[in-house]
């Protein structure tokens, strides 16, 4: 199916072009689209509408459907960049996270990412609507309160073999200090609040790991 994207400000003069066409699959959505043109926006922070209306990663887009995605506008004196967070069926990428906080005003990215170690793999589960809210809700007071540029964070769910990150987060600040506080913060936060559980698996052994009553932050 063919759906037309409107490109502005820097993404058109990168382009050469105020609109393109991709050509996606049946069931494709935003996210599909956006993965399709990573090397065109991916260092820059956006908001995504389709057909005029604001719309999410996990739209589902339809033939003939326009897509526009819309850059940082240019009222404020510093570009905004929104918490974001997501539960993943799918294999993380620290390079796709990073570029997602990557900002003109930022002296430092850090990145942190937690993997499978000792047992063969981990099986995660989650309450995954609850969870990403509350992790953007994390994302965002971290952002706060130690005035970071932007932080992310993902976090798997299903089997996660040895070695593999099940968790990772990223965040950008004017100095390192901050940008490693904040990671700190995320990481720890989500850990104790999020609402994801976790089974060892090793051999033929297997157990739900004891954790913490969930609190709201």
């Amino acid at each position: 199916m063919e759906v037309t994207v409107r490109l502005f400000a820097v993404l058109r003069e990168r382009a050469g072009s105020p609109e393109l066409t991709l050509d996606l699959p049946e069931g494709a959505r935003v996210r599909d689209a956006l993965a399709e043109l990573s090397g065109l926006a991916g260092d820059v922070p956006l908001v995504m509408a389709v057909n005029r209306e604001y719309a999410s990663e996990e739209q589902e887009l339809d033939s003939g459907d326009e897509l526009a995605l819309i850059p940082p506008v240019s009222g404020g004196e510093e570009v905004s960049s929104a918490p974001w967070a997501r539960v993943s069926t799918r294999p993380l990428s620290l390079d796709s996270l990073a570029e997602r906080v990557r900002d003109p005003r930022a002296g430092a990215v850090v990145t942190f990412s937690g993997v499978t170690r000792e047992v063969d793999r981990l099986e995660y589960e989650a309450y995954a609507e609850m969870a990403e809210e509350r992790m953007t809700g994390i994302a965002a007071e971290a952002v706060e309160r130690h005035r970071l540029c932007a932080a992310a964070v993902e976090h798997r769910v299903g089997d996660v073999e040895l070695s593999e990150p099940s968790v990772i987060v990223a965040v950008s600040a004017p100095h390192r200090g901050e940008a490693f506080a904040g990671a700190r913060e995320i990481i720890d936060r989500v850990k104790a609040e999020a609402p994801i559980w976790k089974k060892e698996i090793d051999g033929a052994q297997e157990r739900w790991v004891d954790g913490t009553q969930p609190g709201s932050g």
